[in-house]
């Protein structure tokens, strides 16, 4: 209660009726209003007309909230143990150690972008009865450092932070994010898009998905129970869903290019979803419509095809991703399901004609470019890299 006073900068007077409020019946939900408030003991209706008739106290008339106070810029000198136990007591980090960000190693971070430091880059909170954090490019390069990212990370990690959308957004459901990158950019970073790519195995998968946690945790104010209520939490918030798309093997245009982007502009696109369905296989459109038509998603629906899929579409005859869409809308007769709230992303290795599907929510699709040095990409000498996976030059790995 305290946290939406401050917020909203006057006293708010309370009632609570008892809880699940959510998928239960009228006559539960009526008796709720019939009954007590679980927290004071008094007829809940009551405390509703009371809150919406009485006058104002002086106490409400001249309500001061407290802001947050401001983190200091610098920590003191210590350990590196003492530090990272610090960053860890604090909550400012995923649980996990993280890399510490000493004013040398921010330094360099900036080297990614030629964006002045003390730039705002946007604003953020992880629910929307919280302020909103202000944070610049510097905050976003400790953030980056924290991740274990490079210099060369950078322009994708403001791209995001300028979105001003946490990936840990607070629900009582749990919700999971997506990061695809689209564009040149994810040659330059040697992101995978290809076999595995959701997997532990491409670094800057890895730390551009861990740098948004990250953000969300430290300028969203994300904290288990206070401002994030998810009744599980989400093993795809530790580095989200992130890779690029596999626009090499895919027979349509890449995903920016149908948000509007031209094939050359490098992009970040953000999801956001509860349920994520993995092995649907087969590569024909009546298998997926059924799919579709049984997922029980809630009026999105985000495919992510292997290419071996999206061939097969293209064989049917869905020459482009914008009429596979139009088709499933149309056929899978879905009152709620809209043409804008379908989308197909091709990622996959051709190790098997399979095909993810999931509730996502496109939220946003933000520009690159704009964050990227004039030099170009700032690259270490011998720039860090994991193996690369193999791909199938053929196109028929793992097929019986």
């Amino acid at each position: 209660m305290e946290n939406d006073n401050r917020t909203h900068g006057m006293k708010l007077r309370w009632s609570f009726p008892p809880y699940p409020v959510g998928w239960v019946s009228r006559e539960t939900l009526r008796s709720y209003i019939e009954g007590n408030d679980p927290v004071t003991g008094k007829p809940l209706i009551e405390e509703i007309i009371y809150a919406l008739t009485a006058p104002l106290t002086e106490e409400e008339k001249n309500f001061k909230p407290e802001r947050r106070p401001r983190r200091e810029r610098l920590l003191e000198p210590d350990t590196e143990e003492n530090l990272q136990r610090l960053f860890l007591e604090n909550g400012w980090t995923d649980g996990l150690p993280i890399v510490l960000p000493t004013e040398e190693r921010v330094a360099e971070m900036l080297t990614g972008t030629d964006r002045d430091p003390q730039e705002v880059v946007g604003l953020m909170s992880v629910t929307p009865t919280e302020e909103r954090l202000e944070y610049t490019v510097e905050k976003v390069a400790v953030n980056a450092v924290m991740a274990g990212a490079r210099p060369e990370h950078l322009p994708v990690i403001l791209a995001i932070a300028a979105s001003n959308i946490t990936s840990l957004p607070s629900s009582t459901g749990s919700y999971g994010c997506m990061a695809v990158v689209n564009g040149p950019v994810a040659k330059e970073l040697g992101m995978n898009g290809g076999g595995a790519a959701f997997g532990p195995f491409n670094y800057s998968n890895a730390v551009i998905g861990r740098a948004w946690t990250l953000m969300s945790i430290n300028f969203g104010n994300a904290r288990a129970g206070q401002t994030y209520m998810a009744t599980h939490g989400n093993g795809l918030s530790f580095t989200n869903m992130c890779c690029c798309e596999n626009e090499e093997k895919s027979p349509w245009e890449p995903f920016h290019v149908q948000k509007g982007f031209k094939p050359g502009e490098s992009t970040v696109s953000l999801f956001r979803g509860w349920n994520v369905h993995n092995l649907n296989i087969g590569n024909t459109a009546a298998e997926i419509l059924n799919s579709l038509k049984n997922f029980g998603m809630m009026g999105n629906f985000t495919a992510i095809l292997d290419p071996l899929v999206a061939k097969g579409l293209a064989k049917e005859g869905f020459d482009s991703a914008d009429k596979f869409r139009e088709w499933l809308v149309k056929e899978s007769d879905l009152p709620f399901l809209q043409k804008e709230k379908v989308n197909l992303i091709v990622v996959g290795g051709e190790s098997n004609p399979i095909y993810i599907t999931s509730d996502f929510i496109y939220t946003a699709t933000m520009p690159v470019d704009e964050w990227i040095p004039k030099g170009g990409i700032k690259k270490d000498a011998r720039p860090l890299r994991m193996p690369v996976a193999i791909t199938c030059a053929d196109g028929s790995c793992g097929i019986a």
